[in-house]
């Protein structure tokens, strides 16, 4: 397995980490388990972000810039929904 497949598997189990700590705290009863799992998701973004940043620089996560045409788009069209 290469670096960038390593890197790959690192950002998707952390991104199902970061999903699972967001609705533990969405769905906790109480104040200490909210905190707990607010912490948890929080140090997972950290993470998440760190590798994307590396993935970034080698060139193995691409991204581009949107046209002012593809996010007035986007904007229109959920306005209209409201």
């Amino acid at each position: 397995m290469n670096d960038q497949k390593i890197m790959e598997n690192l950002l998707l189990t952390t991104k199902g980490a970061c999903d699972l700590y967001l609705h533990g705290a969405i769905e906790s009863a109480t104040q200490n388990v909210n905190a707990a799992f607010d912490q948890a998701l929080d140090q997972s973004l950290c993470m998440q972000d760190g590798i994307y940043q590396q993935m970034a620089q080698q060139g193995w996560y691409p991204s581009e810039q949107a046209t002012q045409q593809q996010l007035d788009k986007v904007k229109n069209k959920f306005a209209s929904q409201q």
